[in-house]
């Protein structure tokens, strides 16, 4: 078998865990009540499969900048999901562990999906970047109380429904 020089989406790390996310999602969701089946539920199961399904989408695209923009579109639909699970927790749907749960993993997926745009970014030509991609790995720290990154902290920035 001659040696690929590209990947198919499903040798994507990210693709697989953003998959089985979405099945995941979609048990979660049956558990709601019935009012939400075409309303959060369906909201949130869209989002959960729209992130992995625009990564299949421009995976296969032979331009890299479109590549680049199916990437953005994945994480914009992970940062959706994450929205609405925690609309889900506000109602009452779901437990703080299990929002904290979903949450985590979403932001894992994110934080690869950055490492795949830098990735692609560098097959650019370095005039053709939008941004200099720093070719030394990047350290993470603690994210910083109440930061303002858009993701809530759980338990000390998060709003609690009324009772």
């Amino acid at each position: 078998m001659a040696e690929r020089s590209y990947m198919d989406v499903e040798d994507l790390d990210v693709y697989r865990k953003l998959c089985r996310l979405h099945i995941e999602v979609c048990d979660l969701t049956i558990k709601w009540p019935s009012a939400e089946k075409y309303e959060l539920g369906s909201q949130v199961r869209r989002s959960s499969n729209s992130a992995p399904a625009q990564l299949a989408e421009k995976n296969d695209d032979r331009h890299v900048r479109n590549k680049i923009e199916g990437v953005n579109r994945a994480r914009g639909e992970a940062g959706e999901t994450v929205h609405h699970i925690y609309m889900a927790l506000l109602k009452q749907y779901i437990t703080m562990e299990v929002y904290e749960s979903f949450r985590a993993r979403y932001k894992e997926c994110i934080r690869m999906l950055n490492g795949l745009e830098k990735t692609l970014e560098r097959k650019l030509r370095t005039t053709d970047r939008r941004w200099q991609v720093d070719e030394t790995e990047a350290e993470y720290g603690s994210e910083p109380e109440c930061s303002s990154t858009g993701w809530p902290i759980p338990e000390t920035c998060i709003l609690t429904p009324e009772t």
